[in-house]
């Protein structure tokens, strides 16, 4: 028996678009809620969400057979990070700060079984495997594996085309956010002078034969994207949807008083 097929990293082969959203709350509750609201891909955010290896697996298990497929991003390229959330049944990672075709190549021997990669084999002890009942894991796991890497600043811009060369890697993601922070636009990704590079980039992941993705959550921005050829795009983030909709509420309600 295979490993299971993964959805996502299927869809971009195809070229379809993939509809995504954060969450960044670090619990399985609101994750599984989540996952049956109907989007194509959660990102569970170990970068900045307050999560461990204990709670994203946990999360893991929650959105299985929701319909989302789940998209862990870990807090830095580390080996070992890498192998512990693969065995514990991640198949898409997203890795932040990517800034050299060096460190992208390392990724892809990270999430890549030996004799090609660096992946240790102690799947039989993870959930990746079914508990080892997935009998074919180990020489059918990497071709479901989906590597998403960041470029978010102007070294990983600049070292955007050497990237994309690597072949293993399957897609770039690009961040607004500290893109336009480095670019000395802290809190402006709307600056003309992102947004050209964002688009920019975006159409060069996509000429290159690479799925582009971005987080973006106004609509302007998002279409631009999508024209330039963004295919995997988050619009939300469960911490911000909450807030938003509880601010609203009280406001509205706290106004009523005399």
């Amino acid at each position: 028996m295979p490993a299971p097929q993964n959805p996502f990293k299927t869809a971009l082969a195809k070229g379809e678009m993939q509809f995504g959203c954060w969450v960044g709350l670090g619990d399985p509750f609101p994750a599984e809620m989540m996952g049956q609201a109907g989007f194509d891909w959660l990102v569970i955010d170990g970068e900045h969400g307050p999560n461990d290896l204990r709670s994203i697996t946990a999360q893991l298990q929650a959105i299985e057979g929701t319909g989302s497929h789940p998209v862990v991003r870990l807090p830095v390229s580390e080996t070992y990070m890498l192998k512990q959330m693969l065995d514990a049944g991640a198949q898409t990672v997203l890795i932040p700060m990517v800034e050299s075709a060096d460190q992208a190549r390392q990724l892809v021997r990270d999430v890549t079984f030996p004799p090609h990669g660096d992946r240790g084999v102690g799947f039989a002890l993870g959930r990746a495997s079914k508990f080892n009942t997935i009998t074919d894991y180990g020489t059918t796991a990497d071709a479901e594996v989906c590597l998403l890497v960041q470029v978010e600043n102007r070294r990983g811009i600049a070292a955007l085309d050497d990237i994309l060369q690597v072949e293993g890697v399957h897609g770039v993601f690009i961040g607004p956010a500290d893109l336009a922070a480095d670019m000395g636009h802290m809190g402006n990704a709307d600056h003309p002078e992102v947004q050209t590079a964002i688009m920019d980039a975006i159409a060069r992941i996509r000429a290159a034969g690479k799925a582009p993705g971005i987080l973006s959550m106004q609509d302007k921005m998002t279409n631009d994207a999508i024209a330039a050829g963004a295919q995997f795009v988050a619009v939300g983030a469960d911490v911000l949807l909450l807030g938003n909709a509880a601010r609203a509420l009280a406001k509205k309600w706290q106004a009523t008083k005399g």
